[in-house]
C-alpha cells in the first residue's frame, strides 16, 4: 500500500492466509447449531471477538500474542476496517479534550504512546504534524485557556501558546484573531496500514479469522456463560448457519455492538445505538498550504470536535468531519447539502480558501450511546464502556467506541486482556 493512500473498503482484499484459515476454520470448528452446552475447557477456542475494526484487530492480537490459548476474530463483512476505522480522520489524538477521570483520557494519552512506539517498530507509515486550536472571540480564547490549564495542571500532556510571530513565520494562512494553543504530540496515521499490520501479528501468533460470518445468536453456557459462550454464525456466501463455542467472548463490533449487547441481556438491559454521521471533503488548491492539523476552539453543546482541517501523509488537505444525526449506520453517501456550512466554518480560520476547490470525499459514522454527547468536558459526556458484563462470566462488552478509539486501540486491548485475566 501507498503511504497516505486511502483504498475505498470496495477494494480491500483478505490479507495472504486469510482464506486458508477461514476454510480451516470451517472445517475444524464449525457444526450445526445445536443446544449442547460444553464445559468451558472443551470449547474450540479460548476467545472470541466480534468485530474486526482497529480496536476487534487489537484486541484479538493482544490475546492471541500474550495470552495463551487460542483466538477467533469474527467479521461479518468480507473484509477487516470496513466501517468507523477507515472513515475517520486517521488522527493520533493527545488526550485534551476529555474529563481527567475518563477512560477516553487514561486510554487516549497511553494509547498514544504505544500507538507512536508500535508504528515506529513496524514502519507503519505516521507523522507527528501537531496540532493547532485556533481562538477568533474571547468566549473561545477562554476555552483554550481552560484546556491549557487542564493539560499542564490536571493530566500531564504537552501543549503551548503559540505567538503571532511564529503564527505567520510557521502558517501565514491561518487566522487565529486571539489566540493558538498547539498540541505538539498530536499526529496522523496510515490506519489501514496499522489494521493490516495487526492481522498479520495475530495470524502470525495462531489466531484465526473468519470473514463473511456474522453473529446472529448468542447463548451463555452454564450458569451465565461459566461454561463458555456458543454463537450463532451465518456464512455470508453460503447462507449457511453454524455454531462455535469459545470460553470468553469480546464484543467489539462497533456499529454493531449494541445489537450484540441486545442479543444476550434480557429485555429491560437492552441499549439504544444512535449514529453520527461525518461529511468530509477534500480540497484540491495547490493554496493555502498548511503543515499543521488545524482546529477551532470547541464550542459548548457541540456533538464533535468542529470542522477541522486535517492531512494525510501524502499531504493531501480535508475539512472534517461535522456532526450529522442520522437514522442507519449505512447512509455513508456524503451529504453535499452541507458543503456550503463547512466553506463558512473553514473561513473562519482559513479565509483565503477557494470553495470551488472542496470536492464530497467520503463520510463516516460514529457509534454512540446518546443522541447529543458533549466532547469537551461538558454535561452529557459519554464515555467508553468497557467492562465485565454484571451478571456474566467471561464477558467484555464494548461500547461507544468512537473517538479517540483508533488512538487508544492497543490500550483498548491491554485493559481487555487485563479484565480477561483479573
Amino acid at each position: 500500500m501507498r503511504p497516505g493512500s486511502r483504498l475505498p473498503p470496495s477494494l480491500w482484499g483478505p490479507a495472504p492466509g486469510l482464506i486458508t484459515n477461514r476454510v480451516l476454520f470451517q472445517r475444524a470448528f464449525f457444526r450445526p447449531f445445536s443446544h449442547t452446552r460444553p464445559r468451558a475447557s472443551n470449547a474450540d477456542f479460548t476467545h472470541a471477538v466480534i468485530g474486526s475494526g482497529v480496536v476487534g484487530l487489537a484486541i484479538a492480537q493482544e490475546l492471541a500474542v500474550r495470552s495463551g490459548g487460542s483466538t477467533l476474530l469474527l467479521e461479518r463483512h468480507s473484509a477487516i476496517g470496513t466501517e468507523t476505522s477507515s472513515r475517520n480522520s486517521e488522527v493520533i489524538h493527545a488526550g485534551i479534550y476529555y474529563p481527567s477521570s475518563s477512560l477516553k483520557t487514561e486510554l487516549c494519552i497511553r494509547g498514544k504512546d504505544q500507538l507512536y512506539s508500535f508504528c515506529a517498530a513496524h514502519g507503519i507509515p505516521h507523522r507527528r504534524t501537531g496540532k493547532w486550536i485556533v481562538a477568533q472571540n474571547d468566549a473561545q480564547l477562554a476555552a483554550l485557556r481552560q484546556i491549557h490549564d487542564f493539560c499542564t495542571k490536571e493530566i500531564n500532556v504537552p501543549v503551548r501558546w503559540v505567538g503571532p510571530e511564529e503564527a505567520s513565520r510557521r502558517e501565514p494562512a491561518v487566522r487565529a484573531e486571539k489566540g493558538i494553543l498547539e498540541s505538539p504530540t498530536t499526529g496522523i496515521i496510515d490506519s489501514h496500514a496499522l489494521m493490516l499490520c495487526l492481522l498479520g501479528l495475530f495470524e502470525d501468533a495462531g489466531g484465526t479469522i473468519a470473514l463473511g460470518s456474522a453473529v446472529e445468536d448468542i447463548r451463555p453456557l452454564g450458569s451465565n456463560g461459566s461454561e463458555g459462550w456458543q454463537l450463532q454464525v451465518r456464512d455470508a456466501s453460503t447462507g449457511e448457519v453454524s455454531t462455535v463455542t469459545a470460553e470468553s467472548l469480546i464484543n467489539s463490533a462497533g456499529l454493531g455492538a449494541v445489537a450484540v449487547h441486545n442479543m444476550i441481556v434480557p429485555p429491560e438491559r437492552r441499549r439504544e445505538m444512535f449514529y453520527a454521521k461525518g461529511n468530509y471533503f477534500s480540497y484540491g488548491a495547490p493554496s493555502p498550504k498548511v503543515s499543521t492539523l488545524i482546529y477551532p476552539a470547541p464550542e459548548p453543546g457541540h456533538g464533535g470536535l468542529g470542522t477541522h482541517l486535517t492531512l494525510d501523509l501524502a499531504g493531501r488537505i480535508k475539512f472534517g468531519p461535522d456532526v450529522e444525526w442520522v437514522d442507519s449506520p449505512d447512509d455513508l453517501a456524503v451529504n453535499e447539502s452541507r458543503l456550503a456550512q463547512t466553506v463558512q466554518e473553514v473561513k473562519k480560520y482559513l479565509p483565503g480558501l477557494d470553495k470551488t476547490q472542496l470536492q464530497p470525499d467520503y463520510a463516516g459514522i460514529r457509534p454512540k450511546l446518546e443522541r447529543h454527547g458533549a466532547v469537551a468536558h461538558g454535561k452529557g459526556f459519554v464515555d467508553f464502556v468497557i467492562q465485565k458484563e454484571d451478571g456474566y462470566h467471561g464477558w467484555i462488552n464494548l461500547l461507544n467506541i468512537e473517538s479517540p478509539g483508533l488512538t487508544s486501540c492497543l490500550a483498548i486491548a491491554e485493559k481487555v486482556r487485563r479484565l480477561l485475566y483479573t
